[in-house]
């Protein structure tokens, strides 16, 4: 899918409005990776909103389950139902790719209740399973490198919500204590240091730009994860974006 269909443009307007670190970066890819990228931004937006549409765990189960069912109509290369995202979504992925993205909607579970993680491995396991199968469809290549740069990005995000968490009374750190969550954060520093990508697939990650500089921030500073993350000097952030557009995350 290389057009700019009608809902190919809402599903950019909506990245734009809700993810514009994510608009950025689909914005600085040629134009059929560049609609690949709205379209999937927008599910996921779309789909990990769905945990959090209501207070009554039953209402928010459902929400999330319709996705999982749009995506086992893709899976199943039968009819799909009709919806800005959806439409376009099962023009640009795979059948395999709708179960990879199954994937991420059967983690957003948690998203929905307020329980703790049991243990570390489950909390990695839910970075890696609301991460890696984004991008990974959004390269169209499930290489170990994209899986390793995908989680790293995934956890610097998750580490920056967790003020947000824990204001709607989440429990997002299986271990809150600074050397935990440094470790957390070298554990995933480690992945980005020891990958390189190809220039596809630097451009399908590319909404990771900071996240090199964000994990390096909480390493060094990680009772700050609690507070919240100093926003980057503009300057900083442009130098950021280009490196990894051209070179390197």
């Amino acid at each position: 899918m290389t057009q700019f269909t009608d809902d190919v443009i809402e599903c950019a307007k909506l990245v734009q409005s809700r993810d514009p670190i994510r608009f950025r970066a689909a914005m600085a890819a040629p134009l059929p990776l560049r609609t690949r990228l709205f379209t999937l931004f927008a599910f996921n937006i779309e789909m990990s909103k769905a945990a959090w549409a209501s207070k009554e765990p039953m209402i928010a189960e459902m929400r999330l389950q319709w996705w999982y069912d749009a995506l086992d109509e893709i899976a199943k290369g039968g009819l799909v139902r009709r919806h800005y995202v959806i439409t376009p979504l099962a023009l640009a992925i795979t059948p395999d790719q709708a179960k990879e993205l199954q994937t991420s909607v059967e983690a957003r579970r948690w998203d929905i209740y307020t329980d703790p993680f049991d243990s570390n491995e489950a909390l990695q396991s839910y970075l890696r399973a609301t991460s890696v199968p984004l991008y990974q469809v959004a390269a169209n290549d499930s290489a170990k490198a994209i899986t390793d740069v995908a989680t790293a990005i995934g956890t610097a995000n998750f580490l920056c919500a967790v003020p947000m968490l824990l204001e709607h009374k989440k429990k997002p750190l299986y271990d809150g204590r600074p050397d935990a969550v440094r470790a957390l954060a070298k554990w995933a520093y480690s992945l980005l240091t020891s990958s390189k990508l190809t220039p596809h697939s630097r451009l399908a990650l590319l909404s990771g730009y900071a996240t090199r500089k964000t994990l390096q921030h909480i390493i060094a500073y990680p009772e700050h994860v609690e507070i919240g993350q100093p926003p980057l000097n503009p300057l900083i952030d442009r130098a950021l974006f280009l490196k990894a557009r051209f070179f390197n995350l």
